[in-house]
């Protein structure tokens, strides 16, 4: 990593709960909370914001968040992300192939409707040689209500902000899950 962890100890009191709950969850500290954590006050409003788009009642499903999610990882390199994504991935779905073919979603038919267009969107929201054009939110809108697309379109920033937090730092995978090399993974439309 480009910056160093601290021990710890020397992390303020009210954020060693925050690391408790990842290690008795994952069986370790999680390095980008590691990171956040030596801006305190950073780590707790990323946490909470985090926590309020992950939450059981989301208006979007927990498979698709967790598809957008690694989707946007994969785009903006963050091997860290899409290492704990892919894992959460595997776990709501239930099986590998939704992972195993994300990155060319749009060659394949294992993806429902709604899937696809929140991949198109997540693309198009997070690569900057994509723009959303008024044809895709009128798409979107088919499937999604005005409030799921703001809700989506809040995850998709927030994994924006995490992975590139992440990929800047050159935050490693913490072997979650089975991690494409550059060379497997296309960003390609």
């Amino acid at each position: 990593m480009r910056v160093p962890e601290k021990p710890l100890h020397q992390y303020p009191f009210f954020l060693r709960p925050f690391f408790w709950r990842q290690s008795s969850k994952y069986g370790q500290v999680l390095k980008p909370g590691l990171l956040w954590g030596r801006s305190p006050w950073l780590f707790a409003t990323v946490a909470m914001l985090y926590g309020a788009l992950d939450r059981k009642k989301s208006p979007l499903n927990p498979v698709l968040r967790s598809l957008v999610t690694v989707r946007v990882s994969q785009i903006n390199w963050c091997a860290f992300c899409v290492d704990i994504n892919s894992n959460t991935l595997i776990q709501r779905a239930g099986a590998e192939d939704k992972v195993d073919h994300l990155d060319h979603w749009r060659d394949v038919d294992i993806y429902s409707e709604e899937e696809r267009l929140a991949l198109e969107y997540s693309e198009a929201v997070t690569r900057s040689d994509i723009q959303v054009t008024e044809e895709l939110m009128t798409r979107l809108k088919t499937q999604y209500s005005d409030d799921e697309v703001v809700e989506l379109t809040g995850l998709i920033a927030f994994q924006n902000l995490s992975s590139k937090f992440n990929a800047a730092l050159d935050v490693p995978a913490q072997g979650f899950c089975r991690v494409p090399t550059k060379a497997e993974t296309s960003v390609e439309p």
